[in-house]
């Protein structure tokens, strides 16, 4: 009995059942920054869901937000102070871009991944294809 391409494609999408191919389709959605000013100080009151989102230590993050804004930035629990007043959309810009150079997968686009560091240069380990790509400073 010899079954033509198409039925075995669809016998085997019928076999992996309906989580498998949502899970495909499923990008990570970045919260919007929640930020306020205090005197001169921007505050970054929902800092730490991007880290646990993007899977990444929230020191690197910060470095990351505060050499892009030029500025100093330091952490207060949950929160983030920046000095200066910044506006959210400019937190939005820039974790957008940390997420598509240093998270997503350049090969197949999946969030997981993670950040090996051999020798001097950095490489972005994929999880779900295994592709190894060199991350861009």
């Amino acid at each position: 009995m010899s079954m033509s391409y198409d039925d075995l494609l669809k016998r085997l999408r019928k076999g992996l059942g309906p989580s498998v191919a949502k899970s495909v389709d499923q990008r990570v959605e970045l919260p919007s920054p929640i930020t306020y000013w205090q005197g001169r100080k921007t505050i970054f009151k929902n800092f730490m869901d991007y880290p646990r989102i993007m899977r990444r230590e929230p020191g690197k993050i910060l470095m990351y937000l505060a050499k892009e804004l030029a500025t100093a930035a330091s952490m207060d629990g949950e929160r983030a102070i920046f000095i200066g007043r910044r506006d959210k959309q400019s937190f939005a810009v820039i974790l957008n871009r940390y997420m598509n150079e240093r998270v997503l997968c350049p090969i197949c686009g999946r969030p997981d991944t993670h950040i090996e560091k051999v020798k001097r240069l950095q490489f972005i380990i994929c999880e779900a294809c295994g592709a190894r790509s060199p991350v861009r400073s």
